[in-house]
């Protein structure tokens, strides 16, 4: 079975889960879509909560996880998350994991940022937002792994790859760059020094 065979990555940190439930995460600069079941928003900076690419796939029955604190940013079936908590949304867990810098002040860990876990018909998937090489990855366990490695607010490529062998996924899917900052010689670094195997898939 092919566990990427329902994922699109649309360019920077935004992902879609397909099948019988369309899950975003961290929609941005989006072209067009189908409309989601859920939306799943990492924090409030713009690239990842964009009000202007949530209103293109958001539908009169679609839930927006957001992280607590947030909530006020966005409209409509919104449940908050704080790091360590997990939710059913529309029938899928989802556990918020923390997300936050080390040694950076981007992402402060105190803000309350979060990366996701969650399944969706027997895969599990960790976006890990705008986050570090942080401990807490230890403690992760998942099919696929979506991975920042753009540097500057982010892990680097060396970064997400040393992260790699504490996540253990089937496969790592590298995101944040291609837009704003990060490029693909980031994706192709990470790809060469992850210890797993590692997917670079083309923006739709």
């Amino acid at each position: 079975m092919d566990i990427l065979a329902n994922v699109t990555w649309l360019g920077h940190a935004a992902v879609r889960i397909g099948g019988q439930q369309v899950i975003y995460i961290d929609p941005f600069e989006l072209k067009d879509g189908p409309v989601a079941d859920i939306i799943l928003v990492t924090h409030d900076h713009f690239d990842h909560l964009s009000a202007v690419d949530i209103a293109k796939i958001q539908g009169a029955q679609t839930i927006i996880v957001i992280p607590e604190g947030y909530q006020g940013k966005v409209k409509g079936h919104v449940k908050s998350v704080r790091p360590g908590e997990k939710i059913t949304a529309g029938g899928v867990e989802i556990q918020a994991v923390p997300a936050y810098n080390i040694g950076k002040t981007f992402h402060p860990r105190e803000k309350g940022y979060v990366g996701y876990v969650l399944t969706a018909e027997g895969i599990t998937y960790y976006h890990a937002g705008d986050t570090d090489h942080i401990p807490e990855m230890k403690t992760i366990r998942t099919d696929v792994a979506f991975l920042p490695v753009g540097g500057t607010y982010t892990m680097t490529a060396t970064e997400a790859a040393r992260a790699t062998r504490d996540i253990q996924p089937k496969v790592a899917v590298p995101i944040h760059w291609g837009s704003i900052v990060g490029a693909r010689q980031d994706a192709e670094a990470f790809k060469k020094a992850a210890h797993c195997p590692v997917s670079i898939l083309t923006r739709k």
